[in-house]
């Protein structure tokens, strides 16, 4: 589960509430943000034993490097081809193996069990600039934008979302703004359906006009949040990539300061091609955030530090299966850990 925490006010600015100011708190929450309960729940560690049955298969092929009895330039070169089959791409291998050797001679490590833990703590730092949580509140309604290619996992990741909003009481508007695939409009009904949320569609109609009427119905009705799904894009489908731009242009037509996040949806599995898609989306709408998902059974977990390296966007969440309970908070050392367990 996702926790929401109320962000306190500066004491100089503590002041009486007026009457209206009472009864606008209970519709309108001040800013909340996406965080991660204490690691000692035991939600969380069910959650944590699903990330590192997920990331299994890139951690045992890292893992195999400590097996030996000596730290010698075989472990570094062993260490090195690892790291680049985990797609962690090679300026990011070029670093970790950079800072692991600093760590081994600062620790005056001796045995190669010693170096495997040296490793997580420094795929934890590298990926420290990736945590950031999701902030809520802060505008009202906070309009956030979802893209990513046909296949990512884009709409079902909208949906878990969803629920997890509305079950910590926010009100939650979704914009089916795929509305060159039925199919889309359909699963996503389907998600406003269950968690009992309104919806905004129109079949075959303009995807920037259904984001318009979205973001204008959200703000007229005070919801706390807006999720508009936009249609599945390939990078090389520029026309289509030009289509998102269109997209954000006419949501700040609804709501100047919209959209206040951008999130890009990638499938862990794809490994390298998901940073080229990062760069991509990227350079045409300004993102904010990735969700991370379908990382269980991939062998491409290391790919996480490709864009830490090369494009540090903060991962508000990664998923490792289909339930909903396998989305969840993206934490730096959690990774690094199940990564190397």
């Amino acid at each position: 589960m996702f926790s929401f925490f109320r962000k306190k006010s500066p004491p100089e600015q503590a002041q009486a509430p007026t009457p209206a100011a009472a009864a606008a708190a209970t519709t309108a929450p001040e800013a909340v943000s996406v965080a991660e309960p204490a690691p000692a729940a035991p939600a969380r560690q069910g959650w944590l034993d699903r990330l590192k049955n997920g990331l299994r298969k890139t951690g045992s092929n890292i893992a195999t490097v400590f097996t030996g009895t000596r730290i010698d330039d075989d472990l570094y070169e062993e260490l090195e081809t690892a790291l680049l089959m985990a797609d962690t791409g090679v300026k990011a291998t070029e670093h970790l193996l950079q800072d692991l050797k600093r760590r081994v001679k600062e620790a005056k490590a001796t045995e190669p069990a010693q170096v495997k833990g040296l490793l997580a703590d420094a795929i934890a730092d590298l990926l420290q600039v990736l945590q950031k949580p999701l902030e809520i509140g802060a505008h009202h309604p906070t309009v956030i934008m979802v893209a990513g290619v046909n296949g990512a996992g884009k709409t079902t990741s909208i949906g878990k979302l969803t629920k997890h909003l509305a079950d910590s009481g926010l009100s939650v508007l979704l914009a089916a703004a795929d509305t060159f695939r039925a199919a889309a409009r359909e699963q996503l009904a389907v998600w406003a359906d269950r968690n009992t949320v309104e919806i905004v569609s129109q079949e075959g109609g303009d995807p920037a006009a259904v984001s318009f009427d979205a973001v204008t119905a959200g703000r007229a009705r005070a919801r706390d949040v807006v999720l508009v799904d936009t249609a599945g894009r390939l990078p090389t489908q520029q026309h289509l990539m030009h289509e998102l731009g269109k997209i954000k242009r006419v949501v700040q037509k609804a709501e100047a300061s919209a959209p206040h996040e951008v999130l890009l949806v990638i499938d862990g599995n794809t490994g390298q091609n998901a940073l080229a898609q990062v760069k991509a989306f990227d350079d045409t709408l300004g993102l904010t955030g990735l969700i991370v998902t379908k990382l269980d059974g991939t062998a491409k977990g290391g790919v996480l530090c490709a864009i830490a390296r090369e494009k540090p966007i903060p991962v508000y969440f990664i998923g490792v299966g289909e339930k909903l309970e396998d989305l969840e908070t993206f934490d730096a050392r959690e990774f690094a850990q199940a990564l190397l367990s």
